[in-house]
């Protein structure tokens, strides 16, 4: 049968009302949340930094940054992934099954961090490898922090999330002045440090996915990676995107499929009509429900944290809907 789980962010700032959620609407797949709201510690980026190993940073007033040593608000992010974990332990303590942590990817941690002289990492050839392989090493410490805390988990996910890879690929990435574009990164380059992440996932027993929100995120370049799973709004993907699905289907990898609404819809779409939609999809792709349901994962468009609580609930409970109808 099909899946659902939640693309990584909710709402609000109860993080043991989010892990309750989690494991009480997705009990086929549920996710280590982020709740951001809770501040930059808490955001994406300091939630990337908090898993890189080997690396020290500090919050500025332009953002993070690269140091010598870590700052105040470099520590408080790793402590506060420490203690959300402490409640995702206590609260899945009789978990057994599959489980699904994010983690922000190489690239948009490259175009987000600044070097410790200011800029991007993105400007440096040498600070972008760096940063990604530290990350990849911090995936390895961290993916065995989460074994110990759920042993009934039997299959661990990670998450790989870049939003932020269509930008660095197209020069889309402002400098630090705002006038200008950092260069594009060639394809060659962009695979290559996704690849490391990957494969460090892998070698640790995992699998890897790779989830993008936005458009014109190449995933022909993410399928060529190794990945087990490709995690896309299906309103962002281009036919040739589509493609690209249809054929990670057909090689046997999972497709997560982001059909329901992630913030407030005007007029919520019944759950008859969102199955329709995939099956539709199936139907245009010339792929047999029958044959690649158990690969399809229903998932909200992107992360919930825009959301208001009860539309997140909502949303939550709607995936898994969807995906039993499948």
């Amino acid at each position: 049968m099909s899946t659902a789980t939640g693309i990584g962010s909710l709402p609000g700032e109860d993080y043991a009302e989010a892990v309750r959620l989690v494991l009480g609407e997705l009990s086929d797949l549920p996710y280590v949340p982020e709740v951001p709201a809770r501040g930059v510690t808490a955001g994406m980026t300091g939630r990337g930094l908090a898993v890189v190993a080997g690396l020290a940073a500090d919050l500025q007033p332009a953002g993070w940054r690269l140091t010598d040593a870590s700052g105040v608000d470099h520590r408080r992010a790793r402590s506060l992934l420490a203690q959300d974990l402490d409640v995702v332990e206590e609260l899945g303590q009789d978990y057994t099954g599959a489980f699904k942590t994010q983690v922000t990817g190489p690239w948009t941690l490259a175009a987000t961090v600044e070097k410790p002289r200011g800029d991007k990492v993105l400007s440096d050839h040498g600070a972008r490898r760096e940063l990604a392989q530290a990350l990849a090493e911090g995936l390895t410490v961290h993916l065995a922090d989460l074994r110990r805390r759920l042993r009934g988990v039997d299959r661990w996910i990670v998450q790989v999330d870049e939003p932020a890879l269509a930008a660095v690929v197209n020069a889309r990435v402002p400098t630090a002045s705002g006038f200008g574009r950092h260069r594009r990164v060639d394809p060659p380059e962009a695979s290559a440090h996704l690849e490391w992440v990957v494969s460090a996932i892998t070698a640790a027993g995992a699998e890897a996915w790779v989830h993008s929100c936005a458009p014109q995120t190449p995933w022909s370049l993410v399928a060529g990676t190794g990945v087990s799973g490709l995690s896309a709004d299906l309103d962002q993907l281009s036919p040739g995107d589509l493609d690209t699905l249809a054929e990670a289907l057909e090689a046997g990898h999972t497709a997560a499929l982001g059909v329901v609404p992630s913030t407030d819809p005007a007029a919520e779409p019944s759950d008859a009509r969102l199955t329709e939609r995939v099956q539709r999809l199936l139907d245009m792709l010339g792929l047999d429900p029958e044959v690649v349901r158990e690969q399809l994962v229903i998932t909200p468009t992107c992360g919930l944290a825009g959301a208001s609580p009860s539309w997140a609930a909502r949303a939550t409970r709607l995936s898994a809907t969807v995906a039993r109808n499948l």
